[in-house]
């Protein structure tokens, strides 16, 4: 599998993901590998919602509370699909989603270079 191929693939299992576990994905989604880092860009992540509550600043909070309670209950499962993906520990994780754009960030830190043991292009 290529380096394209790999990082197609798990964005659109995040999307699925995110539609599974959160009743909604992304409408777009665009991976990155870079050394021992994933890096996936979700583009519109907000649902309906949330969107109604990010008029307000205390709505902005409100998304963002729910949104890192949320994280840290599928957190494991976000994982496990990564290592299933990968075949590579994850170390961290690390995430946002701007109220503003509805744009989500998610980073996962691995416990290897995955383009070298992936043998990435």
């Amino acid at each position: 599998m290529t380096k394209g191929q790999l990082e197609a693939l798990i964005s659109n299992k995040m999307v699925a993901f995110q539609r599974e576990q959160l009743g909604r994905g992304a409408e777009g989604a665009k991976t990155y590998i870079s050394n021992d880092m994933i890096v996936i860009r979700m583009k519109k992540s907000l649902t309906p919602a949330e969107k109604q509550l990010a008029m307000t600043k205390q709505g902005q909070g409100l998304i963002k509370e729910i949104r890192i309670q949320l994280e840290s209950i599928i957190r494991p499962k976000l994982e496990e699909l990564m290592e299933s993906l990968t075949g590579a520990k994850v170390i961290s994780i690390h995430n946002d989603i701007s109220t503003k754009t509805g744009e989500r960030i998610d980073m996962f830190i691995f416990n290897c270079n995955l383009e070298e043991q992936l043998k990435l292009d």
